[in-house]
């Protein structure tokens, strides 16, 4: 199969059948993803280079990460909802050429003030394009709800884990103003997501009917409130401590073992590398032997190297935080898809639900353990926040949804 820009648009009479599970497409939204990601995580990656040049506390570094975050969560379920009713295919370009803009002002910031009001565009830039390019990914599914979530998904963590590395290689070495070269993924970025607006103007919202017989049954009025409730919870656990490695992880490598800066973020790599392989994972296994089933094994089955990692020396911390980052992220997947099956035909309301929850409570999650931080010290929280996965038993209170057999063509 051909993956060229020249077919990303182009219709064909096999691709368009509703069975089957465009490989370019959601290869396309999950390219984009990566991009998008990747730009992302240029904010977290430079926490310590502005720390240091701005001569800012813990604190504020955690209202920076709070502010991106927040931004981002408050704005992507009202997105969601109104493009349910109202689809607006060309917001995918769109929020792309906001977070250049952000990335534009976040090289060019000269004072706290205006760090944060790059972070706060690059929010909003990631709040039109979660929601949307989540969609784009279910229409091209073919029914594989689970697999074409995780490939979308798996295409962020892989931008969120080579973010830190460039910005290690670019950044570090040649101060704040090398931030402009993240530019030109995000031109990338939008020149990809044109193309795929062409095809979902065409054909989207005829593949989104076509798969609609394969939802599972809704849930009762009582069962989706439960099922919301334990959902927040588990993503509350979850990325309130991967909130904790993304944003400290390098302070706690710097301060507990004495590493520098550079050397800290090839240890976030090695993380957020086995992030992306974890997410990739989830998804298959979802559709096969269903999502409670996964998000058990991803919470219960990272607590004892959670428990054992505040603990470990250098090595065995660079092995806990892979073991932690490959069985952990297996869950987002397989709660995206959960709660799309829990209320159908709420595609893009769903997923700017739980990317939401995700960005927002990672936000209010780094400011926490900001605080904390400063007054405990970033020991102290990796101690307190090793118990979040054991959370995870309240996965028991999830009612059982899975959706309708699905063909396994592949086009």
């Amino acid at each position: 199969m051909t993956t060229s820009a020249a077919t990303l648009a182009r219709p064909t009479a096999h691709v368009d059948q509703p069975q089957g599970f465009l490989v370019r497409i959601v290869g396309a939204a999950a390219f984009a993803h990566l991009l998008n990601d990747l730009i992302q995580a240029v904010l977290p990656s430079i926490y310590p280079m502005l720390k240091q040049d701005f001569s800012l506390s813990f604190a504020q570094i955690g209202w920076i990460a709070l502010v991106f975050q927040v931004t981002a969560s408050l704005l992507q379920p009202w997105v969601g909802l109104y493009t349910d009713k109202h689809p607006q295919p060309y917001l995918l370009p769109g929020g792309m050429l906001i977070t250049l803009i952000g990335i534009a002002l976040l090289a060019t910031a000269g004072s706290y003030e205006m760090l944060l009001v790059a972070s706060a565009v690059v929010g909003v830039g990631s709040a039109t394009f979660h929601p949307e390019a989540s969609r784009v990914a279910r229409m091209a599914s073919g029914g594989r709800f689970g697999t074409a979530q995780s490939t979308f998904q798996v295409g962020g963590n892989t931008g969120s884990a080579i973010g830190p590395l460039l910005t290690a290689l670019i950044v570090i070495p040649n101060g704040q103003s090398a931030i402009a070269w993240f530019m030109v993924a995000a031109a990338l970025a939008v020149w990809v997501l044109w193309r795929v607006t062409g095809w979902t103007i065409r054909h989207g919202q005829h593949r989104l009917k076509s798969i609609a017989g394969q939802q599972a049954p809704a849930l009762s009025n009582g069962a989706i409130c439960r099922a919301v409730g334990v959902i927040a919870l588990l993503m509350f656990a979850k990325f309130v401590y991967i909130a904790s490695f993304t944003n400290y992880f390098t302070f706690y490598l710097i301060q507990h073992f004495g590493l520098s800066v550079q050397q800290s973020q090839l240890y976030l790599f090695a993380f957020l590398a086995a992030v992306a392989l974890g997410t990739f994972a989830g998804g298959p296994v979802g559709d096969r032997i269903g999502r409670k089933a996964v998000i058990w094994v991803s919470f219960l089955g990272v607590a004892p190297f959670a428990m054992a990692l505040p603990y470990a020396n250098l090595a065995w911390t660079a092995v806990l935080a892979v073991a932690i980052g490959l069985v952990m992220s297996s869950a987002f997947a397989a709660l995206v898809v959960y709660a799309q099956e829990a209320v159908p035909g709420r595609v893009g309301m769903v997923s700017g639900v739980m990317f939401g929850l995700m960005f927002g409570i990672s936000g209010i999650g780094a400011a926490g353990l900001g605080e904390l931080a400063d007054r405990h010290g970033i020991e102290w929280v990796y101690q307190v926040i090793s118990f979040l996965p054991l959370l995870g038993l309240a996965t028991a209170l999830l009612p059982a949804t899975r959706a309708k057999a699905h063909p396994a063509t592949c086009c």
